[in-house]
C-alpha cells in the first residue's frame, strides 16, 4: 500500500516550516501521521520497515489479510478469490483461528483485515473481531457493504472495527454491471453513511479498469460529499477473475491521468488539513510517479524538497508481497499476499503461521524477502527499484511464467525510469487459458 496523503502532509508541513519534517522512528503499532492520530485511543497500523533484523532476528511482522470465508453474496468480475454463493468445505473453525490469531500476536503481526468472500457472511465474524480487538490487533474489516443495514451497522460500530472498507467500483450503472447484482450501488451507499452516521471511520476501496475509469472523478466528489474519511484506488491485478479480465486494465495514459487527479485531490487536502486519507495498491509505480508530479505540479518544492521525498520513499521500500505483507486463505493456506492464491507457501493446521512466514526454502519467498528483489529487463536497470521494490511481481508471472520479469503493469515510460527509449515492453496479453507455471529457483 502507498500512502499518498502520508508523504503528501509532510511536504505540506516542510512548505510551511521551511524544512522537511525527521523521520519518526517507529517500535510498535507507532501512528501513521495524521490528523487523529492524537486522539485518546486512536490506532493505527506499521509502515513497511519492520520485519526481522539482519541477523535474523523477530522484528514488526507482517500486515495480515485474512479471508476468513470464500462464499459472497456477490460475483464481481475482478474478485481474485473468484467466490461464489455458496459454501467452501473445509474453511477454519472458530478454534482453529484462534490457535492462529495468537500465533501472529507471538509473531508481531500489527494489523488484521478481515476479508472474503463476504466477512459478514462468517456466523463467527464477530466472536472474531472481538478476540482480534482484544488482543491488540488494529482490525478492519473489508466488505461489499450489500448486508449493512442499521442494525448491522450498530454491531460494527459496537464491536470496535478499526476502519471499513467499503467496495465501489464506480457510480449507480458502473458499479451494478461490475458487481453482477442490480441495487448493488445504493445498498453500499448506505451502508456507508449507516457506518459514519454511528462513528466508524470508512473508507471507499475502488479498482480502475478501462471499464470504469470515467468515473473516477465521480468517486472523489462522492467520497468527500458524503464525508467517508478515506479512498483507497487499487490497480487491477492479475489473480482470479481480475486475471481473466486483464486485457481490460486500464491503459497507461488514463492511469498516469487518474494518479494525477488523487495526488491533485491529496494535494489540497494535505494544504487545508482536512481529515481525508488517500492511498493506492497493487502498483508501486506510485511511489516514482509521485515525484514525477511534484517536479511538474509544485517545481520549487520539488527543487527544495524533492530529494528529501525520494529519501522517505526509499525508506518506505515498495512492494511488500511475500515480506511485510501476507495473507491467509479460507482453507488455511498462507500466500504471499492476497493476488498469489495460485501459491501455496504452507498450511496453518500443518505449520505455525510463523515458521511458514520464515522460511526462504521456498524460492519464491526467497525472491521476495531478497533485497533488491533479483527482477530482470527494465525493472533491473530502473532507477527507482529502490523506491518501488520491482513493484507487483505476480502480473509478471502471469503473463510471462516468470515472476522476476518485469512488470507489465508499470506505466513508466523509458524516460522516466533512467532508460534510453526504444525497449521493448512485455504487453498485458489477453488471459487465455489457466495453466500451471513454474518460478525460477532465486540464485545466491
Amino acid at each position: 500500500m502507498f500512502r499518498v496523503t502520508q508523504y503528501l502532509r509532510e511536504l505540506a508541513q516542510a512548505e510551511r516550516s521551511g524544512a522537511y519534517p525527521a523521520a519518526r522512528r517507529r517500535t510498535g503499532a507507532a501512528p501513521i501521521l495524521t490528523p487523529a492520530a492524537s486522539k485518546p485511543g486512536h490506532k493505527a497500523p506499521e509502515r513497511r520497515g519492520g520485519g526481522r533484523t539482519a541477523a535474523g532476528g523477530p522484528g514488526i511482522g507482517p500486515v495480515v489479510i485474512w479471508n476468513l470465508i470464500r462464499r459472497c453474496n456477490l460475483t464481481c468480475q475482478h474478485c481474485y478469490a473468484l467466490s461464489a454463493d455458496h459454501e467452501y468445505a473445509g474453511e477454519l473453525s472458530t478454534d482453529e483461528v484462534f490457535t492462529v490469531m495468537d500465533d501472529l500476536k507471538a509473531c508481531r503481526v500489527p494489523v488484521l483485515i478481515l476479508s472474503g468472500g463476504e466477512p459478514l457472511l462468517r456466523p463467527d465474524l464477530f466472536t472474531i473481531a472481538e478476540r482480534a480487538i482484544g488482543q491488540g490487533f488494529y482490525t478492519g474489516l473489508s466488505t461489499n457493504g450489500t448486508l449493512i443495514d442499521p442494525a448491522m451497522a450498530l454491531r460494527i460500530a459496537g464491536t470496535g472495527f478499526d476502519y471499513v472498507g467499503i467496495s465501489l467500483d464506480g457510480l449507480r450503472e458502473t458499479h451494478d454491471r461490475f458487481r453482477r447484482l442490480d441495487g448493488a450501488f445504493d445498498r453500499s451507499l448506505a451502508a456507508t453513511r449507516h457506518l459514519l452516521a454511528r462513528g466508524v471511520k470508512v473508507g471507499l476501496r475502488y479498482t480502475m479498469t478501462s471499464s470504469n475509469a470515467h468515473d473516477f472523478p465521480a468517486l472523489l466528489a462522492l467520497m468527500r460529499s458524503e464525508g467517508a474519511q478515506k479512498f483507497y484506488f487499487s490497480h487491477l491485478n492479475y489473480a482470479g477473475r481480475g486475471n481473466i479480465h486483464r486485457a481490460k486494465d486500464a491503459q497507461f495514459a488514463a492511469t498516469r491521468e487518474a494518479l494525477d487527479q488523487l495526488f491533485d485531490r491529496a494535494w489540497d487536502a494535505a494544504r487545508r488539513g482536512l481529515d481525508e486519507e488517500y492511498v493506492t495498491g497493487n502498483n508501486d509505480a506510485d511511489g516514482p510517479w509521485l515525484l514525477h508530479w511534484l517536479q511538474r505540479r509544485e517545481p520549487e518544492l520539488s527543487r527544495r524538497f524533492g530529494a528529501d521525498l525520494r529519501q522517505r520513499l526509499v525508506a518506505w521500500g515498495g512492494n511488500a508481497s511475500g515480506d511485510m505483507v501476507a495473507n491467509i486463505d479460507n482453507l488455511g493456506e498462507v500466500h504471499p499476499d492476497t493476488m498469489w492464491w495460485h501459491h501455496a507457501l504452507g498450511n496453518v493446521r500443518q505449520r505455525p503461521f510463523s515458521a511458514i512466514w520464515a522460511d526462504t526454502t521456498d524460492p519464491l519467498m526467497a525472491g521476495l524477502k531478497q533485497h533488491p528483489r533479483p527482477v530482470t529487463g527494465r525493472c533491473a536497470s530502473c532507477t527507482h527499484l529502490a523506491i518501488c521494490g520491482g513493484n507487483t511481481r505476480v502480473r509478471a508471472q502471469q503473463v510471462t511464467g516468470d515472476a522476476w520479469a518485469e512488470d507489465p503493469g508499470c506505466y513508466l515510460d523509458d524516460a522516466e525510469i533512467g532508460l534510453a527509449p526504444g525497449h521493448d515492453r512485455i504487453a498485458a496479453t489477453p488471459f487465455r487459458s489457466p495453466k500451471s507455471v513454474g518460478i525460477p529457483v532465486v540464485a545466491g
